[in-house]
């Protein structure tokens, strides 16, 4: 039997018996939908953000989604990944709450000005809460994920979640910088 870094046996045991037990879980099943509605998230983030990038009015802005568009696509990669791992088929749920967001980002581009920091404003707070939806998931999921004794599937999810978190700041630098105070001047 394998062994831990500890040299403990029973550690391996207990978790080779969890990941058993837990696959025939709906605690399991649930965590495989909720991976699902994430997929179909990021996939359609991906199609979305070019969008936005186009949209914004400052160079700053635009880089950011192009990097996070890159970043999405590595994201839909470790999720990919991580459905291998499980011995799922890489398959996608639609997320409602996704589709809503996107929506919303589609609504402020059609509502703002084009060339205006006020849009460039109005597409950080979508593009944030976009960020704090994937945020939320992405920690719940590595939660569940520990708790089932999925270990390298947890520290995939926590990869994507830092990455979430780092474009979240990043976001917020670029608005505080000085898209907002000079959208509030315009």
């Amino acid at each position: 039997m394998a062994t831990t870094k500890s040299g403990s046996t029973k550690t391996v045991a207990n978790s080779m018996a969890k990941n058993d037990k837990m696959e025939n879980s709906e605690f399991h099943r649930f965590f495989i939908d909720e991976l699902k509605d994430i997929y179909w998230a990021e996939k359609h983030l991906s199609k979305a953000l070019p969008k936005m990038q186009k949209a914004a009015t400052s160079t700053e802005l635009a880089a950011a989604f192009e990097k996070h568009t890159e970043e999405t696509n590595r994201h839909i990669n470790i999720l990919e990944k991580v459905f291998e791992q499980l011995g799922e088929k890489a398959q996608a749920k639609k997320c409602d709450a996704m589709a809503g967001l996107i929506e919303e980002a589609n609504t402020i581009i059609a509502d703002t000005e084009k060339g205006t920091l006020v849009r460039d404003a109005a597409l950080i707070l979508a593009a944030q809460k976009v960020e704090h939806y994937e945020i939320a998931t992405y920690g719940t999921l590595r939660t569940f994920a520990i708790n089932m004794g999925h270990t390298e599937i947890a520290e995939l999810l926590q990869q994507t979640l830092d990455n979430e978190k780092e474009t979240d700041v990043a976001l917020t630098e670029i608005a505080e910088e000085f898209i907002n105070e000079q959208a509030a001047a315009e």
